[in-house]
């Protein structure tokens, strides 16, 4: 028997080790994903203040293990997934050390465990950041350092296999885009779990007793250098994923690889900087750190995702006019398969996260607006438009893409799967919006109750803001339910979804045991071939071969202009100005 098996629908090649892999760290972050989702239900319930459901002890547990399940375990469970699919699968190499990688599952899936048993105990209700000097339980930390050390073995493994690949020649030229992508994202992931380490292992030390303090200011910054990098490993592998997708379902290439690459270098360099903006109105930080960091830094890092949301559709737009599609500026796009999962899913992430996600974090970034949104429920909303419509809802469209060719099972209830993106955008689009309205009233982020009830000093929000907090709510309601739509498209297509491969059983499905033996046919896939360059790369003085993803650059520009504009109006009704 092989090493490999081939998809028949897909043409990709999946090495024996890595396959259960993949699944395993795919289901385990779904589990994660759902977990989050229920409890979201509670958090949406409670902040909508005619129906306040929870009990304040109860809503910061909710909170708390909504945040950590939502923004740390299902994501980084995904993006191991990604990983070794970036890089056993397109590169055509078997898995590097695959029992580490087993180990590092093992410690991811114990440490998730373990965190949350600490967080839903009641006694570690200290939300995702778990500020100092509030402290939570000894394994609230552990848990975070076992999950990050399995993360980081699991970075290896990845980093491994891109040299067996190299070794044994299994691809010609450069690696692919996609998995240039994915390094991109596993070298912020070790920076990333490098600054945990320093802000976590003191942290629990202190936790048991063997430190006596903890320094709050030196702990935000390093947390955040954590905190805000684990979003930035995000950003680099859903950008891998949408440049994936346009290759997969149009064959699409990007214009400019340089470029692209260039783009994601500049992540590296640049992206995990702009954490400051989380400590600007820290005393103890010096001004002109801030300013660096917010705007000359941040500003590169922008400028990489303006790249990439130029090049991504503005390379399906080029393939999509030599398929003859070139009536006017947007014909490519009006007849592109909306009624795929998979596309809509990539399509509505990526104009959510530029428009919404994008235009928010350099407002948020700039030192003197940050004063009027700080702490409020806007900074929630932002990354609600970043990391759950540009990251999650990017997942989800890979995971449409990956049940017939990974799990080889029919994806189940086609028409649920179809509209899911629909509702699960249209609902955090509405939560995302009235929320930003409601950040910019000043309405607090994490605040159990927004009327204050029983306290000394009573303040109350302006009506629009009750209002805005309520529609908020409603589009929490409906995001709920698309993401619900989801989880059942996703685990029903495992247990109940037609086989395509006669041995892609129960426990298949589940990474409890792997497919037949003679599945795996192939001893080593042929080489990867250098693909040919585009005629668009080599030259480019002939005109536009994108002008509607132009004019869509355009909008967005005069989007963020506006919008930027409006903010410094109303700094200056709260900071009066003659």
């Amino acid at each position: 028997m092989g090493q490999f098996r081939q998809c028949p629908d897909s043409g990709f090649f999946f090495d024996k080790s890595a396959d259960r892999l993949m699944k395993a760290n795919a289901v385990a972050g779904i589990v994660a994903l759902l977990i989050a989702g229920v409890l979201a239900l509670g958090v949406i319930l409670t902040r909508w203040q005619s129906i306040h459901l929870l009990p304040a002890d109860t809503f910061y547990t909710v909170l708390t293990a909504h945040g950590i399940n939502g923004l740390i375990f299902w994501i980084i469970f995904f993006e191991i997934a990604v990983l070794y699919f970036a890089s056993s699968t397109l590169l055509r190499c078997r898995l590097a050390a695959p029992k580490w990688a087993w180990a590092g599952f093992g410690l991811m899936l114990s440490g998730a465990i373990m965190n949350n048993i600490a967080v839903l105990s009641g006694k570690s209700s200290v939300m995702m950041t778990s500020y100092v000097p509030m402290q939570a339980q000894p394994h609230f930390y552990l848990g975070l350092i076992l999950f990050a050390v399995g993360a980081l073995i699991a970075c290896f493994v990845f980093f491994g296999t891109l040299v067996i690949a190299k070794d044994e020649k299994t691809y010609e030229g450069s690696v692919p885009l996609v998995t240039f992508g994915a390094l991109t994202a596993a070298i912020i992931a070790v920076f990333t779990i490098a600054s945990g380490a320093i802000v976590l292992i003191p942290t629990f030390l202190w936790s048991i007793g063997y430190i006596a303090h903890i320094d709050a200011a030196m702990y935000r910054v390093i947390w955040w250098a954590f905190g805000h990098s684990s979003q930035q490993i995000n950003v680099a592998a859903h950008v891998s994923i949408w440049y994936l997708i346009i290759g997969v379902l149009f064959g699409a290439r990007p214009m400019s690889e340089k470029v692209s690459r260039f783009a994601f270098l500049l992540y590296i360099l640049f992206l995990q900087l702009a954490a400051a903006h989380h400590i600007l109105t820290d005393p103890g930080l010096s001004s002109e750190w801030k300013i660096f960091n917010t705007s000359y830094a941040m500003y590169l890092a922008v400028l990489a995702s303006l790249i990439h949301g130029l090049t991504v559709p503005g390379s399906m737009e080029v393939a999509q006019r030599s398929k003859g599609l070139t009536k006017g500026l947007f014909e490519w796009l009006r007849k592109a398969p909306w009624g795929n999962p998979v596309f809509s899913g990539f399509f509505i992430s990526l104009v959510v996260f530029g428009f919404i996600g994008g235009i928010t974090g350099v407002v948020m970034g700039t030192e003197q607006i940050n004063l009027i949104i700080h702490n409020t429920i806007y900074v929630p909303a932002h990354f609600h438009a970043t990391v759950v419509v540009g990251t999650s809802l990017t997942f989800m469209a890979l995971t449409y893409l990956l049940i017939p060719v990974l799990f080889r099972r029919q994806t189940f209830l086609p028409r649920v799967a179809q509209w899911q993106p629909y509702v699960f955008s249209a609902g955090m689009v509405t939560l995302i919006l009235f929320q930003l309205g409601a950040g910019t009233l000043g309405v607090s982020r994490r605040h159990w109750d927004m009327g204050f009830s029983g306290a000394t000093l009573s303040f109350d929000y302006a009506g629009t803001a009750y209002m805005m907090m309520a529609v908020s709510g409603v589009g929490g309601v409906l995001a709920v339910l698309g993401g619900g739509m989801f989880i059942v498209v996703a685990v029903g297509s495992l247990i109940f979804g037609k086989k395509l491969e006669p041995s892609a059983g129960f426990l298949q499905s589940f990474a409890l045991a792997p497919l037949a033996p003679e599945v795996y046919d192939i001893e080593q896939p042929e080489i990867l071939k250098r693909a040919e360059k585009l005629p668009v790369e080599e030259h480019g003085s002939s005109g536009f071969h994108a002008p509607g993803t132009f004019v869509l650059a355009m909008i967005l520009l005069v989007c963020f202009v506006v919008y930027y504009f409006i903010n410094w109006d109303y700094l200056s009704s709260v900071w009066p100005m003659s």
